[in-house]
């Protein structure tokens, strides 16, 4: 797989210009439970966008998808809400993501701590603010995926 991808350039154009992205909200949030619609409404519009497409792809793939797998690849970068994650940070972070520090994901700092804190931690961010277990299950695991459903997660993630 070539370095830079068709998808992963027109993320990154979008990263660069958020007013291009366009995400499906109203087919998210009919997936959601009210208060997951409220964590999803929270992202920025390009994680919304990522996450829906996301949620497409797991779709596609696996069709039988139960509904906490979708609503996982939904919710899974929601923990970048938790605080202004600006579109520099998210670069220089990802930059340096090899030799990024170690940390506790609290208390959140601010600055480059906290940018850190959150390219590391996102998903324990938004699974300790998810209610259903088995959706929360999912999305700390969307980097490390341990079960069946966190596989399939993982890898439609690796597609954007």
């Amino acid at each position: 797989m070539p370095l830079v991808t068709k998808r992963r350039l027109s993320r990154l154009i979008k990263g660069l210009f958020p007013f291009l992205c366009r995400p499906d909200d109203a087919w998210a949030l009919a997936q959601l439970t009210a208060d997951e619609a409220e964590l999803y409404r929270k992202m920025d519009v390009r994680d919304r966008e990522h996450n829906v497409m996301v949620a497409r792809r797991l779709l596609e793939r696996w069709p039988d998808a139960p509904g906490y797998a979708v609503r996982a690849a939904l919710l899974h970068d929601a923990g970048k809400a938790l605080r202004p994650y600006r579109l520099w940070e998210r670069v220089y972070t990802a930059l340096l993501e090899p030799w990024a520090p170690e940390l506790p994901p609290y208390p959140l700092k601010s600055g480059l701590t906290g940018a850190w804190q959150i390219r590391i931690h996102h998903p324990r961010y938004a699974a300790d603010r998810i209610a259903d277990p088995q959706v929360a299950s999912l999305v700390l695991e969307h980097h490390q995926p341990v079960s069946q459903w966190g596989k399939r997660l993982h890898d439609a993630d690796e597609d954007y």
